[in-house]
């Protein structure tokens, strides 16, 4: 895959071809002032994670694979379910508990677009394990140059 993040520069490749070939549990493709695209590949039996994104509205749209959406107002109340597949999208509300889980017997290969920017530019996460790693230690922060809402609170993982 020849993708580079080259920040709020022009840019235009074949996203279908590039999200399903990626093999990596999340890498950042493109990354803009106000928004982002990444690429998700999920394991089958595995998922995304139970999370909220304060001031973060997210669309996602599958390439390969089957899954299942889960979203609500908390954690513990995800009265949205859907079963999804290739070609469906998923639109995710600022503030809304979602997740995304693998239901089938291959990956899950998606992409996805955060507004505004949430990860670091060009970052590649190999597993869940690591972008869960870089969240803490602080290496997966959105650039300084990117616009971000004032004081937004942080996310929420489950």
């Amino acid at each position: 895959m020849g993708i580079t993040d080259n920040g709020p520069e022009p840019n235009a490749f074949d996203i279908e071809a590039a999200t399903t070939e990626n093999a990596d549990y999340r890498r950042v493709v493109w990354t803009g002032k106000y928004l982002q695209v990444t690429l998700m590949s999920i394991e089958p039996g595995q998922s995304i994670g139970l999370e909220r994104h304060p001031e973060t509205d997210q669309f996602l749209r599958l390439d390969a694979g089957r899954g299942r959406v889960k979203m609500g107002p908390s954690k513990d109340e995800l009265s949205f379910q859907r079963d999804v597949s290739d070609g469906w999208s998923i639109q995710v509300p600022a503030g809304t508990w979602h997740d995304v889980e693998n239901t089938g017997d291959e990956p899950l290969r998606l992409y996805t677009v955060y507004a505004p920017v949430h990860h670091a530019p060009g970052i590649v996460q190999a597993t869940s394990d690591e972008a869960e790693r870089d969240e803490k230690s602080g290496r997966d922060e959105p650039p300084s140059w990117s616009a971000e809402p004032p004081q937004a609170p942080p996310d929420q993982h489950a």
